[in-house]
């Protein structure tokens, strides 16, 4: 006696939809979809860089750092210097000083917004809710830009009004003012922005880190101890095109005569992070995350 045999799966389920009926194509959802842009990548980049602690630490402590140097400098200025002294000095340049360590700061909160999502695996899951790698950068790069700049620019205007307010000096012009508030605003926006760049490159925070730090303090360090005649060019070269000078460039307090000078170290920090950005989006499209 045979046994019967199950029927096939194909027939099985031509059985259940013929019994199921016919299906309803017009069927809406009530879950709206909404076809994504930057602005939703925008805002969800804004969720996290204002939701996590280091972005507080970081910010805190350079404001802290800025302001707090910046007042110590002109206090000291204003109590062991004569007025003879100081009546030719520019009262911005004396704010160089706090933005001189201060950097560091942003510097470090540039490389932890892209590097750290790499280190705990998070960037997994915004890549799966945006697809758009390009996209992901670019929204990261503008909110942090963005972040950046104002609180720069707001602990700047600050320590501006206090050396003015507490040195006796000459009045700053309009294009002092405008170059050692939102001019060095920009530039130092723009140095974070591009070790966010490097973190998207490298992946890892504290390598990221180590290139940026050894970026703005190498080239400086290593001319001082370049005595060779020989190398008297690259020595020359290192001193004009290095961070700290540049950053002084902006309070018209080169450390030498020749090199970048008005606003050429803006235009010069433009060229190099849209470089390095080129480059990071071309990674970011060939490599796996």
């Amino acid at each position: 006696m045979s046994t019967p045999q199950p029927p096939m799966p194909q027939a099985a389920a031509a059985n259940w939809q013929a019994a199921a009926g016919p299906s309803y194509q017009g069927y809406t959802s009530p879950i709206p979809v909404v076809r994504t842009h930057l602005g939703h990548a925008i805002a969800s980049e804004w969720t996290k860089i204002r939701s996590v602690r280091s972005t507080i630490w970081t910010l805190g402590v350079f404001v802290v750092l800025n302001v707090g140097i910046g007042l110590a400098v002109a206090a000291l200025l204003a109590a062991n210097s004569s007025q003879e002294s100081l009546r030719d000095e520019n009262p911005l340049s004396f704010g160089f000083f706090g933005l001189l360590l201060a950097n560091m700061c942003v510097i470090t909160l540039g490389v932890l917004t892209t590097a750290s999502e790499y280190g705990t695996g998070m960037i997994r899951t915004t890549m799966v809710a945006c697809p758009s790698r390009g996209r992901v950068l670019a929204a990261k790069s503008i909110v942090f830009f963005a972040v950046a700049f104002v609180t720069t620019l707001a602990s700047v205007v600050v320590v501006a009004l206090i050396d003015v307010a507490l040195l006796d000096t000459r009045t700053p012009t309009g294009g002092e003012w405008l170059k050692g508030t939102l001019g060095i605003s920009l530039y130092i926006a723009l140095l974070g922005l591009l070790s966010l760049i490097i973190g998207s490159i490298i992946r890892h925070s504290a390598g990221a880190i180590t290139i940026m730090i050894g970026l703005v303090l190498a080239p400086l360090v290593i001319a001082l101890f370049m005595l060779a005649q020989s190398l008297e060019g690259v020595r020359q070269a290192l001193f004009e095109y290095s961070i700290p000078n540049q950053l002084s460039v902006f309070y018209a307090n080169s450390l030498t005569d020749s090199g970048p000078s008005g606003w050429d170290p803006l235009w010069i920090i433009v060229g190099v992070t849209a470089v390095a950005f080129a480059g990071a989006y071309a990674l970011l499209e060939k490599r796996d995350v």
